[in-house]
């Protein structure tokens, strides 16, 4: 009957060595991998990768880190959003819509508690994070690791649309302007992203409504963040959250390193969420 019931909801159940369950989802635009442990009413944590693309979250780097998640009693889903099975092959007008569809179908499954969802997203998967948690009511708590605090251009060759979409609509997203062009003929991320961010007007009109989201925040940046001020992004998001008399719990932790060395530290994220998602 449960393998039934998985066929009903357009899932394959296989079994894994560690004696947990992987389902891999049906999900239009989007792969989707969900892995459950042996408990009942899982809250369910959703692991969204950057902009290396693929499904991050199912590779061997992350099976430590995930089996930790399973172990402390949550369910995971780990989405791909683009150079993914069935997913666009660039991040380009990706659809915020499609990944909440397959947090959706997730929590269809008889073990998950569909009233605690979790987000998780580094870099661009963090400003995914921030993003679906600002349009969905039923995502509870968003960890962002050096994420942004705006919309940016989709990665293509003349960076003429945004990297993300709601109902088929671009979300506004900060231009790359002409200070920054010679910042971008030298690959040089973090001086691209400051010069963008000049355009003041520009910036306002693609903010995150992250003070819309409806559970406890938790931000990680890097001192010396080579891709984006992670820093001072995060700093604005918690001064937005502020000026708006955000309700719920937000924390800002600032890792000394690059822009990878906060992902080394999910330490802290275990922490913040047994402490303001798991036992609420």
């Amino acid at each position: 009957m449960q393998n039934l019931r998985h066929i009903i909801f357009g899932l394959f159940l296989v079994i894994s060595s560690n004696s947990f369950s992987q389902i891999t989802l049906t999900t239009p635009n989007v792969e989707s991998k969900l892995y459950l442990g042996n408990g009942k009413n899982q809250p369910l944590i959703v692991g969204l990768g950057g902009s290396e693309g693929g499904n991050a979250w199912t590779s061997d780097y992350w099976k430590k880190t995930r089996d930790q998640f399973i172990e402390k009693g949550y369910a995971f889903l780990a989405i791909g959003y683009f150079k993914a099975k069935g997913t666009p092959d660039t991040l380009n007008k990706i659809s915020i819509e499609s990944v909440h569809n397959a947090i959706v179908l997730a929590t269809k499954n008889a073990n998950i508690n569909k009233k605690k969802i979790a987000i998780v997203g580094g870099s661009r998967g963090g400003d995914l994070a921030l993003l679906i948690g600002s349009y969905y009511r039923d995502i509870k708590c968003v960890v962002a690791i050096v994420p942004s605090h705006v919309a940016f251009p989709g990665h293509t060759n003349h960076f003429s649309t945004s990297a993300w979409t709601f109902n088929n609509k671009e979300l506004p997203f900060v231009p790359v302007n002409d200070e920054a062009v010679p910042f971008l003929m030298k690959h040089d991320l973090r001086g691209t992203f400051t010069a963008m961010l000049k355009d003041s007007i520009a910036e306002e009109k693609a903010l995150i409504k992250v003070e819309k989201i409806n559970g406890p925040i938790l931000l990680l940046s890097a001192t010396k963040d080579d891709h984006i001020p992670s820093v001072e992004i995060c700093d604005k998001i918690i001064e937005r959250l502020k000026a708006n008399k955000f309700k719920d719990a937000n924390k800002h932790i600032v890792i000394e390193g690059g822009h990878g060395e906060p992902l080394k530290h999910f330490d802290l994220v275990f922490k913040f969420l047994e402490e303001n998602f798991a036992k609420k």
